[in-house]
C-alpha cells in the first residue's frame, strides 16, 4: 500500500499507537492516587482498619499501573525530536517549556514521594505517609495539567507570534491559559476520575460476584457509586461546554464531528445526524438519519442558530471525516450508557439490594460494572481521536500543517520503529495482565497496620 511507503503517515501512525497505548495508564494513576488519599485519610480520621486495607490493596494496582505508564511514556516524548523535529523547532519555545515543566515539577514530585508511599509504611509515621500519598496524587494531577495545557495550545495557539514558521513566546501565562486550556484540562481530568471510579467499581463488582470479601469490596463499590453521581454529571456539563467552545474555536472540527456540510440559512435550523456516511469527494453525506433543528439547538441554544458547514472551508483545510464522526458517537453512546448504569445502581441501592446478603443476586448489574471498565477506556480513546484527528490537517491549528511538522525520515526506518513498538508494547500489556491477574487472585491482605493502634470510643 502506498500509505505504508509514506513517512508522514507512518510517523502519525507511530505516534497515534504509542499515545493510545500510553494514555491507558496515567489516567488510572491520577484517579487512583486520589482514591488512595481518601482511603488513608479515612483510616487516620476514623481508625477503622478496613480503610487501611483498602489503601494497601489498591496501592499495588496503582504501582503496577504507574510502572507501565512510565515505561510507555518516555519513548513517546522522544518522538517530538525524532519524528516531529520540524514541529519541535516551530513550537518548541512554548511546547518544550510546558513538557519541561511537566517533567521537572510534576513527574519529579511523584518520583520523590513514590518510594515513601510504596515502601514507607513501617518506616515513617502514618501522617508522613499520608503526606507522601498526597504529593504523589498532586504530582499526577499536575502532570495532567501541563500535558493538557501543551495540547490545548496546539488547538488554540496564543501568547506569541509566528515569524518565519517559528513561534516566539511573548506572554507565558497567555500561552499556558490559552482559550482551550480550561475545557481541555477539566474534561480530561474528569475523564481520569471517571475511568478510575469505574475501574475500582468494576473490580469490586468482580469480587462481589464471586462472594469474595463481600463486605470489604461493598465499601469501595458504594463509594464509587456515590462518586459517579457527581463525576458523571459534571463530565456531561463540561463536555457540553467543550463542544460549544469548539464550534467557535475550531468550526471545521465541529462540522467534521457532525458530518455537517451546509451552513443553515438564517431562520432555518441545522439538523443533527444520528448516523451518516460522509464523503469528502462528494462534499456531502451519501446518506444520513437526521434530527431536524437539533444541531442548532445543542450548539447555539437556539433551534435556528447558524452552524458553519464544511463547505465553507477549503477542501485542503477539512479534516478526515469518518474517524471524528463515528468516534464522537462512540464516546457519546458509552457516556449515556455509563450514566444509565449509575442510575440503575442507585435504584438497586434504594431497593435495598446493595447489602452483603443480597448483592450477589444482582448479577447483571455487577457484570455491567465490569463491562464499564473497558467501555470507559474506549470512550476516552474515542474522545482523543475526535480531538486530534478533528484538528487535521494542522499540527498547530491554523499555523503549521502536519505534513510540514514531520521529520524527513526513510519510510522503512519509521515502519521498523512502528513494528518494534507494537511488539514491545504488546509484551508490556501481557505482562501487566499477568501481574494484575495475580494481584486480583491474591486479593487484599488483612494484616494489621504497623505500629498503629485502633481508636477506641
Amino acid at each position: 500500500m502506498e500509505l505504508f511507503q509514506d513517512h508522514i503517515f507512518l510517523s502519525r501512525l507511530l505516534f497515534a499507537f504509542t499515545a493510545i497505548f500510553h494514555i491507558i495508564w496515567p489516567v488510572l494513576t491520577i484517579g487512583l492516587s486520589i482514591f488512595l488519599v481518601v482511603m488513608e485519610a479515612q483510616w487516620l480520621i476514623t481508625g477503622e482498619e478496613r480503610y487501611y486495607h483498602h489503601a494497601r490493596f489498591w496501592m499495588r494496582l496503582f504501582l503496577l499501573n504507574f510502572a507501565v505508564g512510565v515505561v510507555s511514556g518516555i519513548p513517546m516524548e522522544f518522538q517530538f525530536g525524532t519524528n516531529w523535529s520540524a514541529f519541535s523547532r516551530a513550537g518548541g519555545d512554548i511546547f518544550g517549556h510546558l513538557l519541561g515543566f511537566e517533567a521537572s515539577m510534576a513527574f519529579m514530585l511523584e518520583a520523590a514521594f513514590l518510594g515513601i508511599m510504596a515502601f514507607g509504611w513501617k518506616k515513617v509515621s502514618p501522617g508522613m505517609h499520608l503526606f507522601a500519598t498526597c504529593m504523589v496524587a498532586f504530582g499526577g494531577s499536575l502532570s495532567a495539567f501541563w500535558i493538557m495545557a501543551a495540547n490545548s495550545w496546539m488547538q488554540t495557539p496564543v501568547g506569541g507570534d509566528f515569524i518565519d514558521g517559528r513561534f516566539f513566546l511573548t506572554d507565558t501565562m497567555a500561552a499556558i491559559w490559552n482559550p482551550d486550556a480550561f475545557w481541555g484540562v477539566s474534561h480530561m481530568w474528569l475523564a481520569c476520575l471517571e475511568i478510575s471510579l469505574f475501574v475500582i467499581g468494576g473490580i469490586s463488582a468482580w469480587y462481589l460476584l464471586q462472594n469474595r470479601h463481600t463486605e470489604f469490596f461493598l465499601t469501595s463499590f458504594k463509594m464509587m457509586l456515590v462518586a459517579a453521581v457527581f463525576i458523571t454529571t459534571l463530565q456531561v456539563a463540561i463536555g457540553d461546554g467543550a463542544g460549544k467552545f469548539v464550534s467557535h474555536s475550531q468550526p471545521t472540527k465541529l462540522a467534521a464531528m457532525e458530518a455537517h456540510w451546509h451552513t443553515n440559512p438564517e431562520g432555518e435550523g441545522a439538523g443533527w445526524n444520528i448516523i451518516a456516511w460522509p464523503d469528502k469527494e462528494l462534499q456531502d453525506n451519501v446518506w444520513a438519519v437526521e434530527v431536524p433543528y437539533f444541531l442548532s439547538l445543542i450548539t447555539t441554544l437556539s433551534p435556528t442558530g447558524q452552524v458553519a458547514g464544511l463547505r465553507e472551508f477549503p477542501v485542503e483545510d477539512q479534516p478526515p471525516l469518518l474517524l471524528p464522526f463515528y468516534s464522537f458517537r462512540i464516546m457519546f453512546v458509552i457516556g449515556v450508557a455509563l450514566v444509565f448504569l449509575m442510575l440503575w445502581s442507585l435504584w438497586a441501592w434504594r431497593k435495598g439490594e446493595l447489602v452483603p446478603q443480597r448483592i450477589a443476586r444482582q448479577k447483571w448489574l455487577l457484570y455491567s460494572w465490569m463491562a464499564a471498565i473497558p467501555l470507559s477506556y474506549i470512550a476516552m480513546e474515542a474522545g482523543w481521536i475526535v480531538r486530534e484527528v478533528g484538528r487535521q490537517p494542522w499540527v498547530i491549528q491554523g499555523v503549521l500543517r502536519t505534513e510540514d511538522g514531520a521529520s524527513r525520515l526513510p519510510a522503512e526506518a519509521v515502519a521498523g520503529s512502528l513494528i518494534g513498538f507494537v511488539g514491545v508494547y504488546s509484551l508490556l500489556f501481557v505482562l501487566f495482565l499477568v501481574f494484575a491477574r495475580r494481584l486480583l487472585k491474591n486479593g487484599p491482605d488483612f494484616a494489621p497496620p504497623p505500629g498503629y493502634k485502633k481508636k477506641t470510643s
